[in-house]
C-alpha cells in the first residue's frame, strides 16, 4: 500500500467521527433524550478507557517480558511504567487543574435593595446574573465536550499509528481491516463528544473544529506510523488519553445526575459499551 493510499484511507477512518456530530444540532430532545444520548456516550467512553488501558499495559508488559528473558535491561520497563503512570496523571489530574484555572471565577451579584427606586436595578442585576450563569454553563459544556474530543483524538492518533505501521510493512489485508474497523469505531465516537452537551446547541463551526480535533489525529497517526515506528510515542498517547477519558467520564456523569432517569441512563451506558465492543471486534477479527 502506497504512502498516498495510506493517508487517504487513514483520513477516511478518522473522519467518520463526523457522522455522529450533527445530533448536537437537534432541538427535539427532552431531558430523557439528553440523558440517553449522554449516557450512551459515557458507555462508548468507558469502552475506550478499558481498551486504551489494555493497549498501554500490553506495551509495558512486553517490555517486562523482554527484561525477564534477558533481551533487554530493567531500565526500559521501569521507564515505560513511569511513562504510563505519569501520562495517566497528566491526562486526569492535569486536565482537572487546567479546567479549574480557566473556569470563570465568581458570579455577578445583584445589588442590595434599598428602596423603590432601586427595584429596577435589582431586577436588572438579577437578569444579568442569570444571563452570566447561563453563558458560563454553556461555556463549561462546550469546554467539556472539546476535552472529550481531544482525549478521543489522542486515542485515535495511536490507532492511526497502527494503520501506518501495518501499511508500511506491506500487511495490506491487516491495514484494510484496521481502517474499516476504526472507521466504524470512530463513527460512534461522535456521540461521545456531543452527548454531554445537553441542551447546548453548538455552532457548525464548533462541530467542525471538534471533528477535526477528535478525528484528524487518525489521519496524522497513519502519516507518522508509515514513516516512524515508536512504541514509546504510542504508549505516551495511550496513557494521556486514558487519564483524560476517565476525567471526562466523571464530568459527564456528574452533569447528568441532576436530570434523573437513572435506570434509563444505565441501560444506555451498557448499550454504548456494547456498541464499542462490537465495532472493536472487527479489528480483532482481522488479527490486529
Amino acid at each position: 500500500m502506497s504512502f498516498s493510499e495510506t493517508i487517504a484511507l487513514g483520513a477516511l477512518a478518522g473522519f467518520t467521527i463526523f457522522l455522529g456530530l450533527p445530533f448536537a444540532r437537534l432541538e427535539l430532545l427532552a431531558n430523557r433524550g439528553r440523558v440517553a444520548l449522554a449516557m450512551f456516550a459515557v458507555g462508548v467512553l468507558a469502552f475506550l478507557f478499558a481498551d486504551v488501558l489494555a493497549q498501554a499495559f500490553s506495551i509495558v508488559e512486553h517490555a517486562v517480558d523482554r527484561a525477564r528473558d534477558g533481551t533487554s535491561g530493567l531500565g526500559r520497563p521501569i521507564a515505560m511504567a513511569l511513562m504510563l503512570g505519569g501520562g495517566f496523571a497528566l491526562g486526569s489530574a492535569g486536565l482537572a487543574a487546567l479546567e479549574r484555572r480557566i473556569r470563570p471565577r465568581g458570579t455577578v451579584r445583584p445589588p442590595v435593595a434599598g428602596g423603590s427606586g432601586e427595584a429596577a436595578a435589582v431586577q436588572l442585576g438579577h437578569a444579568e446574573q442569570v444571563a452570566h450563569e447561563a453563558a458560563a454553563a454553556r461555556a463549561r459544556a462546550l469546554r467539556t465536550a472539546m476535552t472529550i474530543a481531544a482525549a478521543i483524538g489522542m486515542h485515535n492518533f495511536a490507532e492511526g499509528l497502527a494503520i501506518g505501521v501495518s501499511a508500511h510493512a506491506g500487511q495490506i489485508s491487516l491495514a484494510t481491516v484496521l481502517i474499516i474497523g476504526f472507521a466504524l469505531h470512530n463513527a460512534t465516537e461522535g456521540f461521545g463528544i456531543v452527548g454531554p452537551l445537553g441542551p447546548v446547541k453548538p455552532s457548525w463551526r464548533w462541530l467542525i473544529c471538534a471533528g477535526l480535533v477528535g478525528g484528524g489525529p487518525t489521519f496524522l497517526g497513519s502519516l507518522v506510523g508509515y514513516r516512524v515506528t515508536s512504541t514509546s510515542l504510542e504508549l505516551a498517547f495511550y496513557a494521556v488519553s486514558a487519564g483524560a477519558i476517565l476525567y471526562v467520564i466523571g464530568e459527564v456523569w456528574n452533569a447528568m445526575r441532576r436530570y434523573g432517569h437513572r435506570e434509563l441512563g444505565l441501560c444506555l451506558l451498557a448499550a454504548g459499551f456494547f456498541v464499542g465492543v462490537v465495532t472493536d471486534l472487527v479489528v480483532v477479527y482481522g488479527g490486529a
